[in-house]
């Protein structure tokens, strides 16, 4: 039980590099970005034939961000120059997309196992540090020898790595550019106004955005060992459930808070996931009405406790009202 427990925090923080992009396209451009399901195989596919073409696990890395990146400025071309509505930009890539993945690997699997990847070389790196030895000690001498994993190095690797995006990411967002990026997702009417142009404002913010999500989805390949071409299905919901999640929880109120809130809400998403998972009546395959079920909640039960506090604070006023009339 710990152990899936774990893994699923180190899938969460590998995945809220992709939630991040989410949070970027739909919270910050207010763009219903559906590229996200073929981008994130496309960060996958691409590392995956790097890696067993030869290539360092780090460029290939690198080059996933840069080819995701492009996916979501296409997506951007094809609303702002080519006037196609954005659900639609991002449905058209998205289907064009899973081809082009097909392209890239030559077949719908391509197994990562025998090969070194970023998540392997890191881990070597890690375990020359001796921590984990130090860390398990510690557990041993607590009693709890029973719950110490294999390794803690991706865990806290990937934490650094996440939080550092993050730090990025909030930086970004209040330069002139990612103010720009706010303001057009607000009013884009107005920023124009103000002569702004909102087209490579679209454009970058949607590029930033899929960066991310191939990120994302280049170390989740190496991570599970394989790139397949359907990994990427239900994605844009699963990111949306980890924004969800994670501003009913922790709040959106500042971006710092926010960007903190969407690597929180991954986190979560995937425990509960686990955790559901482990009841006797449900299957691996029931993940997607599982998915659904947590949006659905985390959508709904932050409106009913705003309702709530909004009749008791009618019913407060109208108190006032009638003890001044009484008086």
């Amino acid at each position: 039980m710990f152990n899936a427990i774990f893994s699923s925090v180190e899938a969460g923080v590998i995945y809220a590099l992709m939630a991040l992009g989410v949070y970027l396209s739909f919270r910050i451009l207010d763009f219903p970005d559906m590229t996200v399901d073929g981008s994130f195989v496309t960060g996958a596919s691409v590392a995956a034939v790097m890696i067993v073409g030869g290539a360092n696990p780090f460029i290939a890395t690198a080059a996933a961000i840069i080819v995701g990146f492009f996916a979501g400025c296409v997506t951007g071309l094809l609303h702002t120059k080519g006037k196609i509505n954005p659900l639609l930009a991002g449905i058209l890539m998205m289907i064009a997309l899973y081809s082009i993945n097909l392209r890239i690997m030559g077949r719908s699997n391509v197994p990562l196992l025998q090969e070194e990847t970023v998540i392997t070389k890191l881990t070597q790196f890690w375990q020359s540090l001796k921590i984990d030895e130090i860390i398990t000690s510690l557990f041993v001498s607590l009693g709890l020898g029973n719950y110490v994993p294999k390794t803690w190095g991706i865990l806290i690797i990937m934490l650094i790595l996440t939080y550092v995006v993050k730090k990025g990411m909030d930086y970004f967002l209040k330069t002139d550019i990612g103010l720009a990026l706010r303001a057009t997702g607000d009013n884009e009417t107005m920023i124009r106004s103000f002569s702004a142009d909102t087209d490579f404002v679209k454009i970058l913010g949607l590029g930033i955005a899929n960066a991310l999500v191939a990120f994302s989805g280049a170390l989740i390949a190496q991570y599970n060992g394989f790139s397949d071409v359907g990994m990427g299905i239900g994605m844009i919901v699963i990111g949306l459930a980890s924004v969800i999640i994670g501003e009913a929880i922790f709040g959106a109120k500042t971006i710092v808070r926010a960007t903190l809130a969407v690597i929180g809400g991954s986190i979560l998403y995937r425990l509960i996931v686990t955790l559901a998972l482990r009841v006797e009546f449900l299957e691996t395959g029931d993940m997607k009405l599982i998915t659904a079920l947590i949006v659905i909640i985390a959508l709904i039960v932050p409106k009913m406790n705003a309702g709530r506090k909004e009749k008791q604070r009618k019913k407060k006023r109208m108190l006032q009202s009638m003890e001044k009339n009484a008086v």
